[in-house]
């Protein structure tokens, strides 16, 4: 019976995680428990930051924020999504075809000098994508999505002075973050009922094609239909709890720990900064 029972073992393939965004990790902490306009404002100064100095120092320092953020929440490895095989492989060619542009540090091999100026580029912009990615989903997997429109119509408030409708568009965000998990979902049921309808071989190439595009359109029939249908019954709902306005509005305010989170960030983005600035005239006195 073991005999048997190896090789099923061996065969069977693990389950690839999906995807999972705007859905909060269960649990609480001090990462969950910030202000949503927090998190907002660290994601903004933090990306403004990568724009300006996107040194190996800046990205060390914002990957060391967000492992430490994510230790703090204790986000599990499960949370993190199966990177698939067709993605290493573009990661890879990218690699391969970057280095071949050479470059300053060059390394002698043999008598054969190799520039590593363009691999070193290309692995310190995946890292600056990557950490900019867990940024992201960090705010995604510790906050809930009615916390992000009243937190974006609290940050725009002085916009309102230059008659911004800030408070619309404050309710257009928080009704597409709502809307964005539960219309996946339906597509997701939609697209499988459409694999286990019964199909006909087409006989010829013409006839595929067709049938192909019979289907994209039936797709997006059906997808159109549901998304009214979804439209119309969350507007009912907003209706009968007082209106949109009462998706732009909660009292929530930051607190102690916002204001602590908001100068970590900034002691972070100096000592970045000032890394980035002396770094090369230190490396490169005498």
């Amino acid at each position: 019976m073991s005999t048997t029972s190896a090789p099923a073992r061996g065969s069977a393939r693990r389950t690839p995680r999906p995807v999972v965004l705007l859905v909060p990790i269960p649990g609480t902490s001090a990462i969950h428990d910030l202000w949503a306009g927090t998190k907002l404002l660290v994601v903004l100064g933090v990306s403004v930051l990568l724009t300006f100095y996107p040194g190996w120092w800046a990205i060390g320092l914002v990957a060391a924020l967000v492992l430490t953020a994510a230790r703090i929440a204790r986000v599990p490895r499960g949370a993190l999504p199966s990177v698939p095989r067709w993605l290493w492989v573009l990661i890879a060619l990218g690699g391969i075809t970057a280095a071949l542009a050479g470059g300053r540090p060059k390394v002698s091999v043999a008598g054969l000098e190799i520039g590593l100026g363009g691999g070193l580029n290309f692995l310190r912009i995946t890292a600056l994508s990557v950490v900019l990615l867990a940024l992201g989903a960090m705010v995604s997997w510790t906050t809930n999505v009615a916390e992000i429109g009243p937190a974006v119509a609290t940050l725009g408030r002085p916009l309102r002075l230059l008659r911004i409708p800030v408070d619309e568009w404050a309710v257009a965000l928080a009704l597409a973050l709502r809307a964005f998990p539960m219309l996946i979902d339906e597509f997701q049921v939609l697209y499988a009922a459409r694999r286990l309808r019964p199909k006909r071989i087409p006989r010829t190439r013409k006839a595929h094609r067709r049938r192909h595009a019979l289907e994209v359109i039936d797709m997006l029939a059906a997808a159109i239909t549901v998304t009214l249908r979804r439209a119309d019954e969350m507007g009912d709902a907003i209706t009968a709890r007082g209106g949109t306005g009462q998706l732009s509005a909660n009292p929530a305010r930051p607190k102690l720990a916002d204001w602590v989170t908001i100068a970590i960030t900034l002691a972070l983005s100096a000592a970045a900064v000032t890394l980035e600035t002396l770094w090369p005239i230190l490396h490169t006195t005498p």
